[in-house]
């Protein structure tokens, strides 16, 4: 009996060490929260992102409160988009040149004052549909500036050996706030206005200026890169940073890849969505379930990419991109509400965890100085499209079916992921070690 007790307490104590263990484990993985500059920017940023999150739900009834319609929505979300095409290359160049905690905190601050223009002007009274518009410009405007300079700020907040599970930690949480976003700003409208949530944006953009004007990172390689690039104009600092973008041959077939899937595949799947949805799964409910397990998954996704240093990092992110032909297939073949929402899960984890490690590799490789402009040029093949796949999904499904419009566009998915996967560099390239520390004198 004796023998029996202490084989059990044995199995016990066994048992309580390996939690402890697991638990020391996991929590490591978010150590990167213990760097106080990144945690500080990464409350800020994502208060911004839940406040965006908001607010396009409140302006969505704002403007279609009182008679607006589906025309004058679309037109106000044209012109959030059109800007980043217009000016993303020119934010990642001044992202470079002018130091990225300067001009991500001159966008916030941008796009806090137009967002507070217009919930004010919605308290006062009922505002055109040109004030929206204008609105929309101002912050896609910001928004040109903003991202670029996100795409390599990680940097210059983490060490190095750091960097994937920061990108791990952004990515998460921008799915977050799409799934807590549109939610609370149901409940606040319900109970408040439109008017209230776009202040609230508005407000999380000044926390977000606020938090980027508390970093106390050291800005010698911010002046360091002023003085380089005084004397040269800005276009020849685009066409370095194409030349840049260039050298490395695994990001051309990935913004090629992505800038024709938006435009085949995601768009009209963002668009017809809603439509097959009404018309055999129950209406919005069940879009929004969707939706919202799509952001799920990411959210997940990002978590899982904690503390994973995969050997072959972009053949791993390539192989996540086979998730995305799942849900508008699903939708294609008419299968019912849980296995579409299956397939959208399954879609935003991979789309996460893929992320973090491309983007890891991209900060490890690609020089510091330079990465804004990489970046903007990557985004805006992604971005490129966008109005097009928008506009053209209605048509084409008239035309050929939305049904028709959707298998193929998760076919071309399928294929053109299969196509990138012949590239050498996205099957071969190792995980990046960080760079080793001199030694200093003796």
């Amino acid at each position: 009996m004796r023998k029996y007790l202490a084989f059990k307490n044995r199995s016990k104590s066994s048992r309580t060490t390996a939690a402890y263990f697991r638990s020391k484990y996991f929590f490591e993985r978010f150590s990167v929260l213990r760097a106080r500059d990144f945690r500080l920017f990464y409350v800020g940023y994502s208060a911004s992102l839940l406040g965006t999150a908001m607010s396009s739900v409140a302006i969505a009834f704002a403007v279609l409160g009182d008679g607006g319609t589906a025309t004058g929505l679309g037109i106000v979300f044209a012109a959030n988009i059109v800007p980043m095409v217009a000016f993303m290359l020119f934010g990642g160049a001044l992202a470079d040149r002018l130091g990225r905690r300067l001009v991500m905190l001159t966008a916030d601050l941008v796009r806090c004052a137009a967002q507070a223009v217009l919930a004010l002007a919605l308290t006062v009274g009922r505002p055109s549909l040109w004030l929206f518009v204008a609105a929309a410009l101002v912050v896609g405007t910001g928004n040109a500036f903003f991202s670029p300079a996100l795409s390599g700020f990680p940097v210059q907040l983490v060490p190095s050996a750091r960097l994937g599970d920061a990108n791990a930690l952004l990515g998460s949480a921008q799915p977050a706030a799409q799934v807590a976003g549109p939610a609370l700003a149901g409940i606040l409208i319900a109970v408040t206005s439109p008017a209230l949530v776009i202040a609230v944006d508005a407000g999380s953009y000044a926390l977000s200026a606020l938090a980027l004007a508390g970093l106390r990172f050291q800005g010698t390689v911010e002046r360091t890169r002023q003085s380089a690039h005084q004397a040269r104009s800005l276009l020849r600092e685009l066409a370095e940073g194409w030349t840049e973008f260039t050298a490395h041959p695994w990001l051309w077939p990935q913004t090629v890849q992505f800038a024709l899937f938006n435009l085949v595949t995601w768009g009209p799947y963002l668009v017809l969505g809603p439509l097959l949805a009404s018309q055999y799964l129950g209406g919005a409910r069940a879009w929004g379930t969707i939706l919202a397990c799509y952001g799920g998954g990411a959210i997940v996704g990002g978590l899982l990419a904690l503390g994973r240093r995969p050997a072959r990092p972009l053949l791993v992110s390539t192989l996540t991109t086979f998730g995305f032909a799942l849900p508008p297939l699903a939708l294609a073949l008419h299968l019912p509400l849980p296995v579409v929402a299956g397939a959208a899960l399954t879609a935003g984890l991979g789309t996460a965890f893929g992320d973090a490690f491309d983007s890891t590799v991209n900060q490890r490789l690609i020089p510091a100085e330079a990465l804004s402009r990489v970046g903007a040029f990557n985004m805006v093949g992604a971005f490129a499209f966008g109005p097009v796949a928008f506009a053209a999904a209605g048509p084409v499904a008239a035309a050929l079916g939305a049904r028709a419009v959707l298998a193929f566009g998760a076919a071309w998915s399928v294929a053109t992921t299969l196509a990138v996967l012949t590239v050498p560099a996205i099957r071969h390239q190792p995980w990046p070690d960080p760079p080793q520390a001199t030694p200093g004198p003796p």
